[in-house]
């Protein structure tokens, strides 16, 4: 026989209906699981015991996003369905809430600059101190990421310059191999002053022979030298 149908009413014995619920939680919190997994779903799982215990489930996204579009949603929902005099109203409201949360920003923007410090307390100045070093870390965190980046960058730049200085030290020094080996294949003539019989000798002899005649002396004497002795 099969199981018959369990009627839903609460349960009278308090410790029968805290077993019923800590079987009936788990299993609701392992099937909101299962459907976020099998169908891609956002789900959200908010459950309250009777003693003000909070059990909560989410997915990926975080419980905050997940009411938040919620509220999106249900608020479009009731402007679509809601009459022209309510629709002016909730957005009379709606505008409210935005610009107070702009001045909220603000007056926070403002904070985080070192303004307006006087009349925060004590515990507000340590929430503003943890808030701003927590900002700087994750500053500090991406600069050091970009600088890694930009250094890895550069190294890089580096090695593809030395890659091609050094292939255009390779083809350099082939080149001059080349040329090396040219002017060593050509053969070295010697120019020819004369012929085979003696030519650097006849040219000395001929100088030798010019520098006698311009140093001989003259014997020609002159015709008044030439009278004087015939008388």
């Amino acid at each position: 026989m099969g199981r018959g149908r369990v009627q839903l009413k609460r349960i009278e014995n308090k410790i029968s209906r805290q077993v019923t619920f800590s079987k009936r939680r788990t299993g609701l919190l392992k099937k909101a699981h299962e459907i976020s997994v099998l169908c891609d779903a956002d789900v959200a799982l908010i459950v309250f015991s009777t003693k003000g215990k909070l059990f909560e489930y989410s997915t990926h996204s975080s419980m905050e996003t997940i009411l938040e579009r919620y509220e999106r949603y249900s608020y479009a929902e009731k402007l679509l369905t809601a009459p022209e005099t309510e629709t002016q109203a909730s957005w009379t409201l709606e505008s409210s809430k935005l610009k107070a949360r702009i001045e909220v920003l603000e007056k926070n923007i403002r904070h985080y600059v070192g303004e307006e410090l006087e009349q925060l307390n004590l515990r507000e100045l340590q929430n503003v101190e943890q808030q701003i070093e927590t900002a700087l870390k994750r500053i500090r965190t991406k600069k050091n990421q970009v600088m890694h980046e930009s250094i890895s960058e550069l190294h890089k730049k580096e090695r593809a310059l030395q890659e091609r200085n050094n292939s255009l030290s390779k083809k350099l020094k082939e080149n001059e191999k080349n040329v090396e080996q040219q002017n060593s294949t050509q053969p070295y003539t010697v120019p020819s002053f004369g012929t085979s019989s003696g030519p650097f000798i006849g040219a000395a002899m001929r100088e030798e022979e010019l520098a006698q005649t311009n140093t001989a002396p003259t014997t020609i004497m002159p015709l008044w030298m030439i009278r004087h002795i015939n008388q």
